[in-house]
């Protein structure tokens, strides 16, 4: 039975039908929906862990128990993993270990665009990178088998248009893999340096056996056509040639690393010239290169964004691209209407106060008419950056650090301990919505449910700072806009680091059926609601000032800063 499927929906499904018997993950776009998807299968235990890191290890503890194991994590979350994926190259496995790494050519919802193939180079660990849904589901089992026959841990890459495109996919049945018994091995699994230095050695053998492998994997295959041009692909990018050029050979790459140099060199021997196409870096032409084999490649293409069937007709063929249509207006990414972080950045920005910010919805308190942040860095960051401006600037009263309460757990912790072991003083806001919004509203630790949505022991944030040393935690109520601006100006004078955790849940989990606001005659068009960027409120010349009540859910932000009682509700 074929079904239509995401590229996530098809990793999911590949794991599945592999015996996979663990997943975890950090949630992060373009990856999340695989472990939301594998938490349905009930023969597949799933976690959301507090991060990368832990989700790695998880899933590497799992392995060396025995059963094939998962771990998903979006392309800056691989950052976060590197520890354990570095020694775990050295270690190998006991069950199959596979991890998913969604990159974002074009940054859709990252702040870079980092490679991964470069961390399977560094990490020598091998690379698979499917091109549709189809691929993503075989990519997925084939990557079990390699991890089990070569004992590595194997990276399958996708990217935001794989992970959310789809394809039809045939639908397999599962395969219960009986655990591989775990068998106490201290040379192998403890990489203290005299065991590291021998495992090192392993991994260098390992590796030139699956570069030597690697010509007769049947993922990486030729197709020939015309012989006077070669593309050398992989990934989705395959799927743009061959539309944009039909009547080219081509040696399509599901191993990415490491590379089949004897396919590559008689591919070479058949055609007048090789063009490499692939997006971000030149991973495969600077291999190319190094080893003899000319080609050309980012002279040609960007290092910059996605590529598209478009760019490569334009590139190599000299054919004018087919435009969309631009006649949409721009919809750029704005806090939702009742967003309980609205109102705190309001303050912030009236209060012109310096902010380091986070990753997550809240980053999105920088754009216009908010303005609020100043910077924002990785996940976890913000804390640590405002405890280094106090100490590079120790008089000055005006920084103070943000971030939510998914990201605290995450990777803020740290950060905060730091600052109260180093006599900082920085003053911390945790803005709590309950969730990890905006990649979609997952659970984490300070929710109270796991990813199943099971009943489990919640964190309480406000028990956590004090055990980090923070004597003064205020929890206040995110509505509470007066409040939250008394409280920012008394934190900020102290000589000692603090917290203040603005808690209201997220408007999308808790759905309150509220009237909307409406504008009254007494406006006077002073434009301050203006200020608060909320999508429900609008102003031009003619009409005036106006609350979409389609839009409008009656969060009441708008009537706490009118001073004319100009805002109201509908009757």
């Amino acid at each position: 039975m074929k079904e239509l499927l995401l590229g996530n929906a098809a990793v999911a499904r590949g794991a599945y039908e592999a015996g996979v018997k663990v997943a975890a993950a950090y949630p992060g776009t373009p990856s999340t929906e695989i472990t939301e998807i594998l938490s349905g299968y009930g023969e597949i235990y799933s976690e959301w862990s507090p991060n990368e890191k832990v989700a790695f290890e998880v899933a590497f503890g799992a392995s060396v128990a025995g059963v094939r194991s998962m771990v998903c994590m979006k392309h800056v979350g691989l950052n976060v993993a590197a520890d354990p994926l570095f020694t775990s190259s050295y270690t190998g496995i006991n069950g199959g270990l596979v991890a998913v790494v969604a990159d974002d050519p074009g940054m859709f919802s990252s702040q870079n665009e980092q490679d991964t193939r470069f961390y399977a180079r560094s990490a020598h660990v091998p690379l698979l990178e499917p091109s549709d849904s189809a691929e993503a589901k075989q990519y997925t089992k084939l990557a079990f088998e390699l991890s089990e026959k070569y004992d590595t841990p194997v990276i399958l890459r996708t990217t935001t248009r794989l992970a959310h495109g789809q394809s039809f996919v045939e639908l397999g049945e599962r395969e219960e893999k009986t655990p591989v018994p775990y068998v106490k091995n201290v040379q192998k699994y403890v990489m203290m340096p005299v065991n590291a230095k021998a495992r090192h050695l392993i991994v260098e053998s390992r590796m030139k056996r699956l570069a030597s492998d690697a010509d007769g994997f049947e993922i990486n295959s030729i197709t020939y056509n015309d012989k006077k041009t070669g593309i050398l692909c992989s990934g989705v990018v395959y799927q743009y040639v061959k539309e944009a050029l039909p009547d080219a050979s081509v040696l399509k790459l599901g191993m990415v690393y490491p590379l089949p140099f004897n396919l590559i060199r008689q591919f070479a021997s058949n055609v007048d010239e090789i063009i490499v196409i692939e997006e971000l870096e030149p991973f495969i032409e600077n291999q190319l290169k190094a080893n003899g084999i000319p080609c050309k490649g980012k002279e040609l293409f960007s290092k910059q964004g996605e590529l598209s069937v478009n760019i490569i007709k334009q590139v190599l063929t000299g054919l004018e691209p087919v435009l969309a249509d631009n006649t949409l207006p721009a919809r750029p990414p704005v806090l939702c209407a009742g967003c309980p972080h609205r109102g705190v950045f309001y303050i912030l920005n009236k209060l012109r106060l310096t902010v380091c910010g986070d990753i997550g919805c809240y980053t999105l308190g920088a754009n216009a008419p908010l303005s609020a942040v100043d910077t924002v860095l990785c996940m976890g960051a913000g804390i640590g950056m405002a405890h280094g401006f106090s100490k590079a600037l120790p008089d000055k009263k005006n920084v103070i650090a943000v971030i939510g309460d998914s990201t605290f757990i995450h990777s803020g912790i740290t950060g905060l301990i730091d600052c109260v072991y180093n006599k900082g003083n920085a003053t911390v806001l945790i803005l709590d919505n309950s969730t990890t919004g905006m990649t979609g509203h997952q659970n984490h630790p300070a929710t109270g449910k796991t990813i199943k949505e099971e009943d489990t022991y919640s964190l309480d944030l406000a028990v956590l700072c004090r055990a980090c040393g923070v004597k003064s935690v205020t929890t206040v109520d995110a509505d509470d806009i007066e409040r939250i601006e008394s409280l920012i100006k008394d934190e900020l004078k102290k000589d000692e680091p603090s917290v203040i955790i603005v808690k209201k849940p997220c408007e999308l989990i808790v759905k309150e059926i509220r009237k909307p606001y409406m504008i009254n005659p007494n406006c006077k068009k002073c434009k301050v609601c203006m200020k608060i960027g909320c999508p429900a409120i609008s102003y031009n010349e003619k009409a005036g000032l106006k609350i979409d009540a389609a839009v409008c859910v009656g969060c009441g932000l708008c009537l706490s800063v009118c001073k004319f009682s100009a805002i109201e509700e509908v009757l």
